[in-house]
């Protein structure tokens, strides 16, 4: 499912336009970016909970020519899926 296709069945479900639909995908994507950046979480009790976790510098090796590199630090984002979703895939 694409972003086109996922504001369709949001708009579908819940009865908004196509436009506001749209609007609400992206106040929440803006919504969950701005709260990752300031290092929170976000927990939809039954759905996940995105949170942002930091990767530590490691040793890596260059797939091309063998040769060892150092891999950054950084922060990724996580999603933790919960109990509601996993039981709604999985049945």
């Amino acid at each position: 499912m694409n972003k086109n296709e996922l504001i369709e069945s949001i708009a579908e479900k819940s009865g908004l336009s196509k436009t506001e639909a749209g609007k609400a995908l992206a106040g929440f994507t803006e919504t969950v970016t701005e709260a990752l950046k300031s290092n929170d979480s976000i927990a939809l009790v039954g759905f996940g909970t995105f949170s942002v976790s930091d990767r530590p510098e490691r040793q890596g090796r260059n797939p091309a020519t063998g040769e060892a590199m150092t891999i950054a630090a950084k922060r990724v984002a996580k999603f933790k899926v919960g109990k509601g979703l996993d039981d709604a895939i999985n049945n």
